[in-house]
């Protein structure tokens, strides 16, 4: 097994073991086990996807590439647990990498993929913006 194939195995591992072990919060939201999910594993997933289609082009096999979905697909669940959402992704790294590029953040990706937390419930990003910096 080469080095990227131990980093996707290993990847997949830990998104079992989160999903297994997870305790929805008992009074949603938990911002911070949210964020952790985000951090410490879709960030992860969609780095290494990043990191493996720049530069030289690598083709992930089907197992490998089902097993990175797979991950960010049980992280992204738990994301949205952390805020009593059950989601059930079903998203593409690909989708999700793309997002990554184009926010320049973890948090706004999710956010965008998975509409948790609600706009409707989400704080607004800041008070001071004027209608006319819209």
């Amino acid at each position: 097994m080469d080095a990227l194939s131990d980093r996707i195995a290993e990847l997949s591992e830990r998104a079992r073991r989160d999903r297994e072990a997870f305790e929805p919060p008992v009074d949603p939201p938990d911002d911070e086990a949210a964020l952790e999910y985000l951090v410490d594993g879709v960030g992860d997933v969609v780095g290494l996807y990043i990191e493996a289609r720049t530069g030289e082009l690598v083709r992930f096999d089907d197992a490998e590439f089902a097993m990175l979905e797979r991950a960010l697909n049980d992280w992204l669940d738990l994301y949205a647990a952390c805020y009593g959402v059950d989601l059930e992704a079903s998203f593409t790294v690909r989708e999700a990498a793309e997002l990554v590029v184009d926010t320049h953040s973890i948090r706004e990706t999710a956010i965008l993929l998975t509409n948790v937390p609600d706009r409707n419930h989400r704080k607004p990003w800041s008070q001071s913006v004027s209608k006319t910096d819209i």
